[in-house]
């Protein structure tokens, strides 16, 4: 080394610096990159819901995954409507103050933590499809938040809305479909 300006490492330095380097910056850029989704093994956006998660069927909820939510959320929220309902919009499910940790909402259960709020049949949890006729679009909407809302487990979805209003990050949105084939009163 005739260079003074030249330093010499050792080899094994070398690679160790360069992986983590590299290693942290390929996470970070993950995350980054990582789209706030949610998608359902049993059905595809725009695909019919299977019966089993109607009133047709057993009439609970189906498996959802959620992935990637903003870091900054402090909790996430799920509306699931129909606003194809002969009398407006009809709310089948409310869901908040889910974890911003929870990767999935598992078929028949809410989140460990999570609040139910009121349906449109005035009952707490889910209700399934159960459209009167004719072929019917269902939403579920995720939503995430920088704050977790301080309203009652027993609240409709005029008052997680107040409660959400200034304070959604992202959202991000699966829809259904149904059409009953036994058009029985509900």
């Amino acid at each position: 080394m005739d260079d003074p300006h030249l330093v010499s490492l050792p080899h094994c330095c070398i690679p160790r610096l360069s992986c983590k380097n590299l290693r942290g910056a390929s996470i970070h850029r993950q995350e980054v990159e990582m789209e706030f989704k949610l998608t359902c093994p049993a059905f595809h956006h725009g695909s019919q819901i299977p019966s089993r998660y109607t009133c047709d069927g057993d009439d609970i909820n189906p498996y959802l995954v959620i992935q990637g939510a903003p870091a900054a959320a402090k909790s996430l929220a799920l509306i699931m409507d129909d606003p194809d309902a002969p009398g407006g919009t009809w709310v089948h499910w409310l869901l908040w103050d889910i974890s911003p940790e929870i990767k999935e909402i598992k078929e028949h259960t809410a989140p460990f933590g999570a609040k139910e709020g009121v349906n449109s049949w005035d009952r707490s949890g889910y209700g399934g499809p159960c459209p009167s006729s004719g072929l019917h679009r269902y939403f579920f909407r995720l939503f995430a938040l920088d704050i977790r809302p301080k309203i009652a487990g027993s609240a409709a979805r005029e008052e997680l809305e107040r409660a959400m209003e200034g304070h959604i990050l992202a959202t991000t949105e699966l829809m259904g479909t149904y059409a009953r084939t036994n058009q029985a009163p509900m």
